[in-house]
């Protein structure tokens, strides 16, 4: 698990410096040069760390969801501490993906919050998971909590591609890829930017996968010994 996490820690600070450091050009002459992108220019920076971001939101609820199946299949409560653990990961994450498009509709729309549909959709996750800890919180019955957390986790996780990947394109809206987007899908979801650009997108994208692998891990432990503290006091 160390060479996830010192993989994850290198790459992620490769992005952030070829991310920043590489300039725009409205010719680029060679791979250390992006292109400019219309509309966007050095904002297009942020495609790096956003998509990435809210890319490892949805895996995290995703890991939750299935957890909290083995854990109804088994009742193992492992499986509950590694569901309410990713489901931890995947509402930090959802936080970050928010602020980081907040901060891209802020300079390319003009304001931090426009109530377009993809900000809509990633709003809903966050107070969906955020019920999610608040039930758990209310629930003082291990057993109980942990049946309860992981159908709502199932029922959850069933909503997130739909919330992440449907509604924002059943909806005209100001994001890329909107319904009415004379672009398609977006830069990402068609591959069209650079070949530069993408190398550098796939690595930030499997280092952010590689740094929720490490700190689920993490989280998975600290959890265990909690877990274990608390049972020797009861």
């Amino acid at each position: 698990m160390n060479f996830v996490k010192y993989a994850s820690i290198i790459l992620i600070t490769f992005v952030i410096i070829a991310g920043i450091a590489i300039p725009l050009s409205p010719a680029p002459q060679s791979w250390l040069e992006f292109p400019v992108i219309p509309a966007l220019e050095q904002k297009a920076r942020n495609i790096f760390f956003h998509v990435p971001v809210a890319w490892t939101t949805m895996l995290a609820f995703l890991v939750s969801t299935y957890y909290g199946f083995r854990y109804l299949r088994t009742k193992n409560i492992d499986y509950d501490i590694k569901s309410v653990s990713a489901a931890g990961l995947g509402f930090l994450f959802c936080f970050l993906a928010t602020i980081t498009g907040a901060l891209w509709a802020k300079f390319n729309w003009g304001s931090f919050w426009n109530w377009d549909p993809r900000e809509t959709s990633i709003f809903i996750l966050l107070l969906i998971y955020g019920a999610y800890f608040a039930l758990r919180s209310a629930l003082d019955t291990e057993e109980k909590r942990a049946s309860l957390s992981a159908v709502y986790s199932i029922i959850a996780g069933l909503t997130v591609p739909f919330f992440i990947f449907v509604m924002p394109r059943m909806m005209a809206g100001l994001h890329p890829g909107a319904k009415g987007d004379p672009e398609g899908g977006g830069p990402v979801v068609q591959m069209k930017m650079a070949p530069n650009m993408r190398v550098i997108f796939f690595i930030s994208l499997f280092a952010f996968n590689l740094l929720f692998i490490w700190m689920l891990n993490l989280r998975i432990r600290i959890a265990r010994m909690e877990y274990e503290r608390s049972s020797h006091h009861a």
